[in-house]
């Protein structure tokens, strides 16, 4: 690729976070103008770290980030800071520019109608749905027109229509994107090539053709270089038991031997470095709480958001004892407001059992005090102090001994949701509320959990826009908000 023809360029680009923390070792790859590009890799490999050093918010220990003069760069995060949500529509638009637009208000309109969303420009962001805020945080990246589109897990909370809108708006859009996700459907629609961090070596390597294509190559290499090891490794004990046998015959055998030794020295050299494929997260299970009641939870009426008002809609539902149920509606429904009002205890027509422990998993992880150490985190939720099962469990979720020290706040946000997931294991809840669960997680992480809510002895409650997840988990009653 001519170097004229790349939008960016890495050139044997390091960064850490700390000492303990380093992301990249030495990476280079190129961006040209046009490409589609999908970021792949494990939690906590430095995804989003190449995101916001090709912004600016983060620069590099050594090596140089070249861009073309003048390039718009225009990311949609995957969350939308604290900060922010006391703003309204416009004031956060408002917020993507440097400089006053003046007309703001058409450009609005026609970046929500982009991301099919209508809302009021007065409306408070903190009061859309986490699909809908995800919504915004598209929109509020393509009202900036950017050369450079850089998206960070852009289909998190979308509903089925939301994610197919986006799909057929990356097909059309004529310039240079770079998205990370972990939804192989939507990236093989529209995907030229993939960047692949590996989280051992801290290398990128770059590839051509979309994500299926991608994962054969990996699995291709890897199979061919174990292979090749295998030989060598044979090759290398052969002549160390040569070189024993000579070495103890002395005289001119231990010339013979020390030959094969420098022999088997070089071969040792020639063992390929092979990639240790993304570890999986260990099979778990989640303890229930014992001495559950039969039934656990009655509901006779709910609620739902219809016209930016709520609206009261009757049912007749018994969640009992080791029974599924799935919460089945679109974006701004209501089906988050519902599940924390169920935490919460302040539902109308809901009724949870006495003394029932409730293990919430949230989509934005809000349950989680981003203040306290991984170690922290997992020790306060255990009800009896057992640090040696904590160390095993957090092992299982890939939060090493190192993870541990590490502050909540700065984990990726996959390693915040396997966070989450360990917690739930040490917690025994005897009725278990997902929002969202697979959002953030890898994508080779998602069949584990899934078989493990399939066997949840207990209550169960879940919210998921990803079909594919769902169909692997036992369900057994679906309520649709809104039918």
């Amino acid at each position: 690729m001519g170097r004229e023809e790349a939008l960016v360029r890495f050139e044997d680009v390091s960064f850490e976070y700390s000492r303990a923390k380093p992301i990249l070792d030495e990476v280079n790859f190129a961006v040209r103008r046009g490409i589609k590009l999908a970021i792949m890799g494990q939690n906590g490999a430095g995804k989003s770290t190449i995101l916001s050093l090709i912004t600016g918010e983060h620069m590099p220990e050594s090596g140089s980030i070249h861009t073309q003069a003048r390039l718009s760069i225009a990311i949609a995060r995957q969350v939308i800071p604290r900060d922010e949500l006391d703003l309204t529509v416009r004031e956060f638009f408002e917020k993507c520019f440097s400089d006053k637009v003046y007309d703001i208000d058409p450009r609005i309109d026609e970046a929500l109608e982009v991301v099919n969303l209508k809302a009021p420009h007065d409306r408070i962001v903190r009061s859309f749905s986490g699909g809908q805020q995800a919504r915004l945080l598209l929109a509020s990246a393509l009202i900036q027109i950017p050369d450079l589109l850089l998206l960070d897990e852009p289909t998190n909370n979308l509903d089925a229509a939301g994610i197919e809108h986006l799909t057929k708006f990356l097909k059309d859009y004529d310039k240079t994107v770079m998205v990370i996700s972990h939804d192989a459907e939507f990236l093989n629609a529209f995907t030229h090539g993939v960047l692949y961090l590996d989280v051992h070596t801290r290398k990128v390597e770059q590839y051509p053709g979309n994500y299926n294509n991608v994962l054969k190559d990996i699995a291709a290499r890897i199979e061919s270089e174990n292979r090749k090891n295998a030989q060598l490794e044979k090759e290398i004990q052969r002549n160390k038991d040569k070189a024993n046998f000579f070495g103890q015959k002395g005289g001119k055998m231990r010339v013979i031997a020390k030959k094969m030794r420098d022999k088997v020295e070089e071969m040792e050299e020639e063992i390929v470095d092979v990639r240790q494929e993304d570890r999986t997260i260990r099979e778990f299970s989640i303890p229930v709480q014992p001495d559950l009641p039969t039934e656990v939870m009655t509901i006779t009426s709910f609620s739902i958001i219809k016209d930016h008002k709520p609206k009261k809609q009757k049912a007749s539902l018994r969640l009992k004892k080791n029974q599924h149920l799935l919460l089945k509606g679109p974006n701004g429904i209501g089906k988050s407001t519902l599940l924390q009002s169920i935490v919460d205890k302040t539902a109308e027509g809901v009724v949870i059992a006495p003394d029932v422990r409730i293990g919430y998993y949230r989509q934005d992880f809000s349950t989680l005090d981003f203040e306290q150490t991984v170690f922290e985190s997992l020790m306060t939720i255990m009800k009896v102090k057992d640090e040696e099962r904590m160390r095993r469990v957090a092992a299982g979720f890939l939060l090493s001994a190192e993870v541990m020290k590490t502050r909540v706040g700065a984990l990726s946000e996959g390693q915040k949701g396997l966070l989450a997931f360990a917690r739930l294991v040490l917690w025994e809840p005897g009725l278990l509320i997902l929002d969202e669960p697979t959002n953030h997680i890898n994508f080779r992480h998602i069949p584990v959990i899934a078989k493990a809510l399939h066997e949840y002895k207990g209550p169960l409650i879940l919210v998921s826009h990803v079909p594919e997840f769902v169909a692997q988990v036992r369900i057994d009653e679906t309520l649709e908000l809104g039918a």
